[in-house]
């Protein structure tokens, strides 16, 4: 009867030690699945600031995909996330508007690339400063928030363009507070 007991207490404890290890085993592989699936693969981002309204609105939380560009090229409409060439310790959120190697220029209210104009149908309101004429170097993109009156941008910078491996990835959708694909909506 007391073997009984003993070997009850013992099966006990083995379970209670397994349970524990099988735990953090758990915890422990999250916690490694989500360190390299933020580092290498998508970013997490709150947009903190009104200058991509309406596109995408303070507070918005959206997925960053890091890989987009390892098989294409930027493309003119994309939404990226960048190291901010002023500062590299800052990260944007602007919108891709003139290519390596293309003219860009604002008037009156209107972006000219290569002098034809730039259909945006993102933007909140027009600006009418004037800016440029700017060609864009290679490897490098000329970007603009969509609320042009409320965006610190291209327009604005010291080093005007965004380099090619200042780029974190494209700003594939938004999942707060509404769910939203932020694919390229440009003609040109």
């Amino acid at each position: 009867m007391e073997e009984n007991k003993m070997e009850q207490k013992e099966n006990g404890e083995k379970n209670w030690k397994r349970e524990v290890f099988g735990w953090v085993k758990t915890i422990a592989f999250t916690a490694a699945a989500y360190f390299v699936i933020t580092s290498t693969l998508i970013a997490n981002a709150q947009v903190p600031t009104g200058s991509m309204e309406n596109t995408i609105m303070p507070g918005s939380r959206i997925i960053i995909n890091r890989l987009a560009y390892l098989t294409q090229e930027p493309q003119r409409g994309d939404v990226i996330s960048f190291w901010y060439p002023d500062n590299p310790k800052e990260n944007y959120l602007k919108r891709i508007i003139a290519l390596p190697g293309e003219t860009v220029e604002g008037k009156d209210g209107i972006i000219y690339i290569n002098g034809k104009e730039l259909e945006e149908s993102y933007i909140k309101e027009v600006s009418y400063m004037d800016f440029g004429p700017y060609t864009v170097p290679e490897e490098s993109y000329f970007v603009m928030g969509d609320n042009r009156n409320n965006s610190w941008d291209s327009r604005y910078w010291t080093s005007k363009f965004v380099t090619r491996d200042a780029i974190v990835g494209k700003a594939e959708f938004e999942y707060y507070p509404q769910w939203k694909w932020l694919g390229r909506d440009i003609d040109y």
